[in-house]
């Protein structure tokens, strides 16, 4: 097979071409072989002198004749032979692939459309010059497992490409591909290979783009006009930028799904935030009011850390949460350190989170963690209140603790030692005294660098009140030295006079 370099051929077969099939194209109505036999003597002689485009002619025509003849065994066995051919031109076996792909639509039925498909996948396996050609009858063949109910075929098939590693694919088609195989092996129930597979995919490319004046787009235009001057024939046109919204809603949606299948709620808030960083969501007030929902929710439900707490209060600084009254007024009281009773918050607003997708008093079918996320809020709301009594009290009795946090013995004991596990407060429990200490015990290195540090104040204290003494005492001795010699000039000057 040739190297597929593109170089002046070392003769132009171009006439005979024109001669000659027309007269197979005749002959093959007739007897399809024998015009094909006709072709393959001048598709010959063009392929050993590297005339490409007769070469191209000649192959694309064989594989119409067989179309047109309706004999899609015969296409399929002239594809993989022709491009078995000696020295075949690769550029001529690319036109060939893409001259069948456009045939897939008219195959009669799908016994036949799969039998060309796996023909053409089998002459472009293991070949870099027709990648891209693989890799979308690749897709067309997924898609009709899938359309067939067998997800698990569909991921196969699919996901043995490895796109990324196309030069000659464009980065929107190439992300396209990723997000199909990502939401293959979500269907599939493959959340491991899912989430791989989605780290494939940078989010820079979905980073917003300023809007560029109408000079920036003038110059912008000249100057790719100039390079287009300057550009090879061989060479491939650059990437034009195109919007990728569409692109980035799914990639969201897509990590939003498998963050949730971990319970990861910090990690879902975080790509809400990125959603509702959008032109598209941002101007339709009913998709802004839901985004903005949800990034509450879910900042509220995620564990407390600092990373949690940071992002909370930045949330709750957002202008844009006035549009949401009810969910704001809620995350507000998460950022004031008061008690939060859950049975007045479950009065004031369990019925409009139950209202939403979100949270659900009850197990739901079509969402079960809904239930969870609900008893997950409350939760929330516990760990806050216990974290508000660390914060006020030093110690406390078991029975007022339990009453302001509206539990029982058992629960009361449970959450201050999960909190403690967690690193979150420090709490001791007094069994037999029924009481709680929030009061951090200190080590004797703690106790003592304390000691030193308020000794070395108070000497320095010392030290500073003896130097302020010092200097009244300087200057009453200064003041008394002046007042001395006034009254000696006052005397003199009177015994003179």
């Amino acid at each position: 097979m040739s190297d597929g370099a593109l170089f002046k051929p070392e003769k132009d077969f171009s006439k005979e071409a024109d001669k000659v099939l027309p007269e197979a194209e005749s002959i093959a109505k007739k007897d399809i072989q024998k015009g094909i036999d006709r072709i393959l003597s001048l598709e010959k002689q063009a392929r050993q002198s590297s005339d490409l485009a007769t070469t191209s002619r000649c192959l694309i025509t064989i594989v119409t004749l067989c179309k047109e003849a309706g004999d899609w065994s015969l296409l399929n066995e002239q594809v993989l032979l022709l491009s078995k051919k000696h020295g075949q031109l690769k550029q001529a076996i690319t036109n060939m692939v893409q001259a069948v792909m456009g045939f897939l639509d008219d195959t009669p039925n799908l016994e036949t459309k799969l039998s060309v498909i796996e023909a053409l996948r089998t002459v472009t396996e293991g070949k870099i010059f027709v990648e891209v050609e693989r890799a979308r009858i690749t897709r067309i063949l997924s898609n009709i497992k899938k359309e067939q109910g067998d997800i698990k075929s569909a991921c196969d098939i699919l996901c043995e490409l490895q796109v990324e590693t196309f030069g000659s694919m464009t980065r929107r088609e190439k992300t396209e591909f990723i997000l199909e195989q990502v939401a293959l092996c979500i269907r599939n129930g493959d959340w491991t290979q899912a989430s791989i597979l989605s780290r494939k995919i940078s989010t820079r490319y979905f980073a917003r783009k300023p809007r560029k004046t109408p000079e920036q787009i003038e110059k912008e235009r000249k100057e790719q006009e100039e390079k287009d001057k300057k550009r090879s024939a061989g060479e491939p046109e650059p990437e034009k930028e195109d919007d990728v919204t569409d692109l980035k809603l799914r990639y969201y949606e897509q990590q939003i799904t498998l963050a949730k299948h971990e319970d990861k709620y910090l990690e879902v808030c975080k790509h809400y935030r990125q959603v509702l960083d959008t032109e598209s969501v941002e101007n339709n007030p009913d998709q802004l009011r839901a985004v903005l929902q949800r990034v509450i929710y879910f900042v509220l439900l995620a564990p407390y850390d600092n990373e949690q707490s940071d992002l909370l209060h930045r949330i709750n600084q957002d202008a844009r949460n006035s549009q949401v009254p009810r969910d704001t007024a809620l995350l507000k009281q998460f950022t004031i350190p008061e008690l939060m009773r859950w049975p007045i918050i479950e009065q004031q607003y369990g019925e409009h989170l139950c209202s939403t997708d979100i949270f659900s008093k009850t197990a739901d079918s079509t969402d079960p963690k809904a239930h969870t996320r609900y008893e997950g809020l409350r939760q929330r709301v516990i760990e806050h209140n216990v974290r508000v009594v660390a914060k006020y009290y030093t110690r406390i009795t078991f029975p007022r603790l339990t009453e302001l946090l509206d539990l029982s013995d058992e629960e009361t004991e449970k959450y201050i030692c999960d909190l403690v596990t967690k690193k979150t407060v420090y709490a001791r429990i007094d069994r037999p005294a029924r009481v709680v200490s929030f009061e951090v015990k200190r080590g004797p290195d703690e106790v003592l660098d304390e000691w030193g540090n308020s000794m070395k104040g108070l000497l320095g204290l010392l030290e500073r009140v003896g130097h302020l003494m010092q200097r009244e005492e300087m200057m009453a001795r200064i003041s008394g030295k002046i007042d001395g010699k006034d009254s000696t000039v006052k005397q003199k000057k009177a015994i003179k006079r």
